[in-house]
């Protein structure tokens, strides 16, 4: 990446410093690498990953087991010359061998690139070129895509399979595991400020922008989560979100590393057994998006309120639209609370939470008596305000864009000197959501998002540009002018529509439509209805003004799609 300009630096750093008196807590690693070291030295034999498959299989590994699995991993890393600074992706779904991976690249000053397969093959051959990505890890159902786009990659040196044996001409990482024991061949000098994350989130624009986020942001936001809810040593987080995502690596992967705690990780998330297992495991806390709260009460019926869960706390719940309704549902049926919070890949993870020793009357009032639920008050990580369009401070109550400082806040978008100077312009991160908030007692400020001021459609915590999906719709014989459309929807907290103008003497069905994006774009993209019309809402400089439409789709909101048989 070419070197921004002085006055771009200088806006960024004053982004990723805090300005308030209080200051956190200062760190106590130097980088991860040190962290792993000190917490498998301290507690050797007590479980650190607990891993169930799809198929509800159990595995465990302590501390000590786990290191070894790291070590070995480092060394061979090593061996195919990867080091600090390189990026190495990783092409799977939750899995314990991608944690492994995750670990060792950061110990080794490496950068993971995680790749979220609900992609297109497209965007994933972006991605891996944009990033430089030298090594990847896949999992076996998905070498037929990576070989594919291989030969369109010639900077991606190696690819290792993980699971089954499908390839014999390919490196296999537990085979490669065996033949490299031993202490890993020395560390680098890895700082805070070395790369460790690229992750990839939809902008506006067709392609992914490239989050880039340093060992500090990962230490420091998982230090604020540790602390601000009061976990410990000892203490068990569920993960059941997909870990190519920060909300799964920083908030349940990262967190318990750095509390000492242990990771109880799934590889799909059900209905079934995620009471079950709270319970069985043990957790404290797990952390979920709006969506999974809406599915569990869907099924209440087969997930009855767990019986007697001595030890759980809450659930964390954000990066996703959180409705009133839903929230309060979902507390009085299970008896459980919701800690809401708020945050993006942008700022690690959380930048705010609910405060967890609220009464009982004063979390009721923060979830359901403002319109909506209250994303909380800043982790000491950061701090947050509300701006105007001109980056000035707006007082409580009073709409505005949400925009954040601190040590959990980005490097930068990786190669993308034009939309780094816009999100820094004002030497705030500018998050691109609508808010306000207002003042308890304390003073405190406990913020809500009301909105985005972006176009981006958040589907079951997602971020989906409609910019792709117009492309798609555009291209289908008889379409005038077409839109995607984000609408509010009970299952995904947005699901997404067309709004399509036809041309004169065309015959298009709305199936004929969906059909033809099926071809195209995955499920998750898909529109899954179609709104006719003859106007179509532009600015005076000709750009779409999509939330004039959503009102067309609210006759969908409580229908989950696909439709259930």
């Amino acid at each position: 990446m070419s070197i921004l300009p002085l006055d771009l630096q200088q806006k960024i750093a004053h982004a990723r410093t805090l300005g308030v008196a209080a200051q956190p807590t200062a760190p106590s690693y130097r980088n991860i690498g040190e962290l792993l070291k000190a917490q498998f030295s301290a507690r050797p034999d007590q479980p650190f990953l607990i891993f169930y498959t799809e198929d509800g299989e159990r595995f465990e590994w302590s501390y000590r087991e786990f290191e070894e699995l790291v070590w070995k991993t480092v060394r061979m890393l090593q061996s195919y010359g990867i080091g600090r600074g390189d990026r190495i992706a990783t092409v799977t779904h939750n899995h314990s061998d991608t944690v492994i991976q995750y670990f060792a690249a950061w110990s080794l000053g490496a950068v993971v690139v995680p790749v979220n397969l609900g992609e297109s093959d497209e965007r994933i051959e972006y991605i891996l070129s944009n990033s430089n990505t030298k090594l990847a890890f896949v999992r076996e159902p998905y070498l037929p895509r990576m070989l594919a786009l291989k030969s369109k990659l010639p900077q991606l040196e190696s690819l290792i399979q993980t699971g089954g044996r499908e390839h014999p001409d390919l490196p296999h990482f537990t085979s490669l595991l065996d033949a490299n024991s031993g202490s890993p061949d020395g560390f680098p000098d890895v700082s805070l400020e070395d790369e460790v994350l690229i992750v990839y989130t939809s902008g506006t624009t067709g392609n992914p922008k490239g989050v880039v986020l340093v060992q500090q942001n990962l230490l420091s936001d998982a230090q604020g989560i540790s602390e601000w809810h009061g976990l410990t040593a000892g203490q068990r987080m569920m993960c059941v979100l997909p870990i190519h995502h920060v909300n799964g690596t920083v908030v349940t992967l990262m967190t318990p590393m750095y509390f000492g705690g242990t990771v109880v990780l799934n590889q799909k998330f059900s209905s079934t057994t995620f009471f079950p297992r709270l319970v069985e495991e043990d957790v404290q806390i797990v952390s979920v998006v709006p969506t999974l709260l809406q599915f569990l009460l869907h099924e209440k019926s087969l997930t009855p309120p767990p019986a007697e869960p001595a030890n759980f706390r809450h659930i964390i719940c954000g990066a996703g639209p959180l409705t009133v309704e839903l929230a309060a549902a979902f507390e009085n049926h299970f008896g459980l609370r919701i800690v809401h919070g708020y945050g993006l890949s942008e700022t690690t993870c959380y930048s705010c939470f609910l405060p967890i020793d609220l009464s009982d009357s004063e979390h009721r009032s923060w979830m359901r008596d403002f319109g909506f639920p209250s994303i909380g008050v800043p982790i000491p990580q950061n701090e947050m305000e509300i701006h105007d369009a001109e980056g000035n401070s707006l007082p409580p109550d009073e709409k505005g864009e949400i925009v954040i400082r601190g040590i959990n806040v980005m490097k930068y978008y990786f190669a993308d000197p034009e939309v780094n100077q816009k999100t820094f312009e004002f030497g705030w991160f500018r998050s691109g959501d609508e808010g306000f908030y207002k003042l308890d007692a304390k003073k405190r400020k406990f913020f809500f998002i009301t909105g985005r001021l972006k176009e981006l459609i958040i589907r079951g915590g997602v971020n989906i540009s409609p910019f792709e999906i117009d492309e798609i719709l555009a291209r289908i014989p008889g379409v005038e002018k077409a839109m995607a459309v984000g609408f509010d929807n009970d299952w995904y907290g947005e699901e997404v529509g067309a709004y399509v103008c036809l041309r004169p003497g065309a015959h298009l069905s709305e199936e004929g439509i969906l059909e033809h994006c099926r071809k195209e774009l995955p499920v998750s993209k898909c529109p899954k209805v179609v709104v006719f019309g003859a106007e179509f809402p532009v600015t005076s400089t000709g750009k779409y003004q999509r939330n004039k439409l959503k009102h067309l789709f609210a006759d969908f909101k409580t229908i989950q799609y696909p439709k259930q048989k």
